[in-house]
């Protein structure tokens, strides 16, 4: 291997032991020795820019020097073959492939071609010089490359040159050959480029590249050049999940076959420009089983777009992508505008790669997901307070988008929303291409961002929630069912909103001070003891340790829970909603129901009369209040679920009808779990009243971020089911606790406590598996089943260069145990993994 340094020099090592061959060192004072004396001026030649090998006979260098000197060396009798007396400052050299020619590229943005066959010793001119993209000034074309094509005229590709004045910040990549110029455009920096071609090319053939593979900052992406436009050749893998950032994540197991199939093509028809040609990276043996489920991560992201990815296997694939920016008035068509560029525009650029990171709404951001897999139904709603209501269609469509709006303040007074205007949608038909396209767009007000929703499509209902309240809606008959304002008297900074900028600080700090006075006053009376009445407290105490039981000795020590003020900032903010046939008003009849969950520990249950399948148009559906549960301890409400008689979760809509799940236990009485940041808790219904809960933050001192039931299988036998619930702490720990019982069962250590946004993108699949963004372009995928375990497993067998005894001539890759975000339990003796295992996805 030869490196080049700074001062000039070329130095050589063997590989793969690095040693340093001191005798075949290159020193400039060598090479200028054989350079005329008009050109050397008393000039240094500067740092090596480009080293390149002869294609036919190895022993021959090409050595380029920053100031444009290139220097043919013949390392056998070290003597200097050929002078190219280059003036423009040196970026890169390339190789016609025969050897006959070479191609260099220089700081004023253009490239030179020198023949490199010639009888004499020293050329002063090239061949031929060309600044492509001139006349004006140009930035330096940092690499090029001279591909030759049995077609007829050669490839010259080339990175940057771009006019400095009015294109200096593009990050392009151009591809030239003879008349036909494409510029390719990228929204991230090129770190390099290569081509794929046959490793051997005979003499006086032709290399014929297949491919052009591009490394940016953001992503990698190949270029098929043996299809006229040289369209994208679509990646299998590293596809940049950042493409815009992450705001939210939604998981759904077992997709059926029909709807997936239905995903994949219309998918495959939103990019008909992309080759068909297999991606030119191969190498390597997947020794993974196929995946024996489908499983669907949609990722909902700041421009308003929801991505499906397939995350059956060990690599995210994407899937399709859908926008939601076209239904509102915004200034997104310039992003369209840059795909193709005019046939009279110059230079020729195209949109090349999906990484942009540029949103033009902050409005457009999506905050919360919902897929049904039997009916392919979506509910996607936004930072706006936007809820759209989308279905699946093969064809496309051209209609105009129902709007609803559902005011959750209720005419309460003395409240004014501060935040952000809602986005204003379209007027008359919108042309809408094949996938999901929306039916219904209903509008909260105040526009506040939706921070829950959930869909029952065999009701036909939706329901949502925001910081001011929680409202149901009959997509059927597009008409609300209920509105419900959940906002406390002194919510202010719910009026405000995530995006405006005019928070009172005066106000804030007022709050501070009243608690810490409040806190101070407490303590004061504490420790009073010198009062009577605090003398016959402690006599009472004393007597009741006395005549208690002696169990109660033995009780763990729980830390005290000091509890919320009722006039907490954001109390009425809505956590979560859940729909459930059970039992609400009596013992004897059940029926459908809505539950919802405050951050003031606020439970509502609503009793609903939906109408059979054959009168949904006859009659409208109708919500009743049934319960309202306040939590003593007023800690935000995570989640709720509805237990059967034998203590297992609801089955989805359509799932008993389509005899895909048990129909549930309506016998024997149902329970609720309400999942708190403080504690769990199990409720009968419909009397709700406790039957058992686990302090967990009165045990472990933590807070629960993250809840969900999942079905966890034994590895010995699929037919044994156990459900449990999973929670992630603000710690990053996985507390697993059976149900109704919930006793706890492992605990885990996940994700670093430190890593907020890790825990705050967690998201459980049914099956025991996980996801948390590692990074803003990473998912890192765990598994709490002993069962379902998704795990790369691959042969990679690699022609070493020498024989040495430290490395094998094959390697079989597999999950490495220490990862950066987890502790991991190495593998028993059987082989299996341990439930906190992890691969990267």
């Amino acid at each position: 291997m030869a490196v080049g340094t700074e001062g000039g020099a070329v130095y050589f090592v063997t590989l793969p032991t690095l040693t340093l061959l001191e005798d075949k060192t290159l020193f400039p004072d060598e090479i200028l020795q054989s350079v005329p004396d008009d050109y050397r001026c008393g000039k240094a030649l500067g740092p090596v820019e480009s080293i390149q090998e002869h294609p036919r006979i190895g022993s021959r260098l090409l050595i380029g020097y920053s100031r444009g000197l290139v220097v043919l060396w013949e390392q056998s009798t070290r003597v200097v073959q050929h002078l190219f007396l280059g003036n423009q400052q040196l970026e890169s050299l390339a190789w016609e492939q025969g050897g006959s020619s070479i191609v260099s590229s220089h700081s004023d943005g253009g490239y030179m071609v020198w023949a490199a066959s010639g009888t004499g010793q020293r050329s002063q001119q090239p061949v031929m010089s060309t600044i492509p993209y001139g006349p004006f000034p140009c930035k330096a074309i940092s690499k090029i490359l001279w591909r030759t094509c049995e077609s007829g005229n050669p490839f010259i590709i080339f990175s940057g040159g771009m006019p400095r004045a009015s294109y200096g910040d593009r990050h392009c990549v151009s591809v030239l050959q003879g008349q036909t110029l494409a510029t390719l455009d990228f929204t991230s920096r090129v770190i390099d480029f290569f081509t794929v071609q046959s490793a051997e090319v005979p003499e006086g053939g032709f290399e014929n590249p297949r491919a052009l593979v591009v490394l940016v900052e953001e992503e990698l992406v190949a270029i098929d050049l043996q299809t006229p436009g040289w369209p994208t050749i679509p990646a299998p893998y590293l596809a940049p999940l950042h493409s815009s950032a992450i705001t939210c994540s939604c998981h759904v197991s077992n997709v059926p076959l029909k709807l997936w199939e239905r995903i994949v093509s219309v998918g495959e028809q939103q990019s008909p420009r992309q080759s068909s040609a297999a991606w030119p990276i191969d190498g390597g043996k997947n020794l993974a089983q196929e995946p024996t489920q489908r499983g669907l991560l949609l990722t909902g992201h700041e421009d308003g777009t929801v991505r499906f990815w397939d995350a059956s296997g060990v690599s995210l694939k994407p899937l399709y992508k859908l926008g939601t920016a076209n239904i509102f008035q915004t200034d997104c068509e310039h992003n369209d505008s840059l795909n193709q560029a005019g046939e009279e525009e110059w230079p020729p650029f195209r949109k090349v790669g999906c990484f942009d990171p540029y949103s033009d709404d902050p409005r457009l951001g999506v905050q919360k997901i919902a897929l049904c897999k039997y009916t392919a139904k979506m509910v996607v709603a936004g930072t706006a307070g936007q809820v759209l209501v989308m279905e699946l269609s093969d064809e496309k469509s051209e209609h105009a988008v129902s709007v609803a709006t559902v005011d959750l303040l209720q005419d309460r007074e003395g409240f004014t929303w501060k935040g952000h205007d809602r986005l204003a949608p379209r007027n008359g038909p919108l042309h809408f291409p094949p996938g999901f396209q929306p039916s219904v767009l209903v509008q909260c007000v105040p526009p506040a961002a939706v921070t829950a929703v959930t869909l029952h499509s065999e009701w036909n209902l939706v329901a949502f929630g925001t910081s001011h309240g929680f409202g149901l809606f009959d997509y059927y008959r597009r008409n609300p069912v209920l509105a419900r304002c959940t906002l406390h008297p002194n919510d202010s900074l719910a009026m405000e909103g995530p995006l405006s900028r005019v928070k009172s600080l005066k106000k804030s700090l007022r709050q501070s001070f009243r608690r810490i006075r409040k806190s101070r006053v407490s303590g004061k009376k504490r420790l009073n003891a010198s009062s009577p009445s605090s003398k016959v407290q402690e006599a009472n105490a004393q007597l009741a340790e006395q005549a208690g039981p002696p169990e109660v000795e033995m009780t763990p020590v729980q830390r005290r829970i000091e509890p919320r003020s009722a006039d907490d900032s954001l109390s009425g903010v809505v956590r979560c909603l859940y729909f459930a046939d059970t039992f609400l008003r009596d013992a004897a009849h059940h029926g459908p129901t809505m539950w919802a969950g405050t951050n003031s520990g606020s439970v509502f249950a609503y009793a609903l009369e939906v109408p059979s399948q054959e009168k949904f148009s006859e009659r409208a559906v109708e919500a009743v209040l049934g319960k309202e549960i306040q939590l003593m301890h007023r800690a935000p409400v995570v989640a709720i679920a509805v237990l059967d008689g034998r203590g297992n979760p609801l089955p989805e809509p359509y799932e008993v009808s389509r005899d895909l799940a048990k129909a549930p236990d309506m016998q024997g009485s149902h329970s609720m779990l309400i999942s708190s940041e403080e504690q769990f808790k199990v409720f009968t219904l419909p009397k709700v009243s406790a039957k058992t809960k686990f302090k967990l933050t009165a045990h472990e001192g933590c807070r629960v971020r993250k809840v969900a039931l999942v079905s966890l299988a034994s590895a010995g036998s699929e037919e044994r089911l156990e459900n449990c619930l999973a929670c992630l702490t603000n710690l990053g720990d996985i507390h697993i606790f059976t149900v109704p019982s919930l006793r706890p069962q492992v605990h885990y250590s996940c994700i670093r406590k430190e890593d907020i946004s890790g825990i705050a993108s967690c998201v459980f699949t049914k099956h025991g598996q996980g996801f948390y963004l590692i990074s803003p372009s990473e998912f890192e995928r765990f598994s709490l089943s002993a069962r379902n375990v998704t795990e790369p497993l691959c042969r990679l067998e690699i022609a070493r260069l020498q024989d040495t005894s430290c490395l094998s001539n094959s390697s079989t890759v597999t999950p490495k145990l220490p990862q950066a975000n987890g502790t991991h339990v190495p593998r028993g003796s059987e082989g299996q993994p341990s439930p906190s295992d992890s691969d990267r996805e």
